[in-house]
């Protein structure tokens, strides 16, 4: 793959992340990453609607979860959105994902794949994901992860930007924690000028889906300004 591209960048980035190891309070690591069919479909997916030198805007989630990035290696996509959203056929199993779930419907809301994600990347601060038995962790559930984490965060969060991110403005997909930790760390280290939030997709879904239709035009709302702020409409 072309290291020029905003995807073969991508790719070389994730391939070579590396993460200070053992993670403390019985932290395991969610790595999908040496899966072969995982490989295969993400640089199918990279190369589909990231083949470009182009910038984008960064919507930044918390990190992987074990049904959908943990299983695809692509953030807030699951093995069915890849099917009947991107029309990448793929063998992965796993269920479908909440959050996948919600963004994918906003994909379609804002003009459908190719189009969206000529202008945006959906990205989550810890580029690794993290399970604690069976479970999802995030990565500020504890202090000690959240102190052990920080100085790589800062480090991985930076070579991501270096993909190609437009740096007048993000979004914190989660207004809570994940939210206040890109603040704090956006203030030390002047990431981007703004960093607004929206609200978590999956939060959407799991506790106010009847207005689902809302936050969908929300999304869209927030989303067209920082273009147009961005002189990327």
């Amino acid at each position: 793959m072309n290291d020029s591209t905003f995807a073969g960048r991508y790719i070389h980035f994730i391939s070579n992340t590396e993460i200070p190891l053992p993670l403390p309070d019985n932290t395991e690591l969610l790595y999908p990453y040496d899966n072969p069919e995982t490989r295969r479909v993400m640089e199918r997916y990279y190369s589909k609607y990231y083949g470009d030198k182009g910038k984008r805007i960064f919507l930044i989630g918390i990190n992987p979860g074990r049904l959908g990035c943990g299983v695809t290696g692509i953030n807030f996509t699951d093995a069915e959105a890849l099917r009947t959203s991107c029309g990448i056929p793929n063998t992965l199993e796993g269920g479908r994902e909440l959050s996948a779930r919600f963004i994918y419907e906003m994909v379609e809301y804002c003009g459908g794949p190719d189009l969206f994600f000529s202008r945006f990347f959906l990205t989550a601060l810890s580029p690794l994901g993290f399970t604690c038995e069976g479970k999802n962790r995030n990565y500020y559930d504890t202090t000690a992860l959240m102190e052990h984490l920080r100085p790589w965060l800062v480090s991985s969060f930076k070579r991501q930007i270096d993909l190609g991110a437009h740096r007048r403005i993000a979004f914190s997909l989660g207004q809570g924690k994940n939210f206040k930790v890109l603040q704090e760390l956006n203030r030390e280290h002047g990431f981007f000028d703004e960093i607004n939030p929206l609200p978590h997709p999956r939060w959407v879904l799991q506790y106010r889906s009847k207005e689902k239709e809302k936050f969908l035009e929300m999304y869209k709302e927030n989303l067209n300004g920082a273009l147009e702020g961005s002189g990327t409409t």
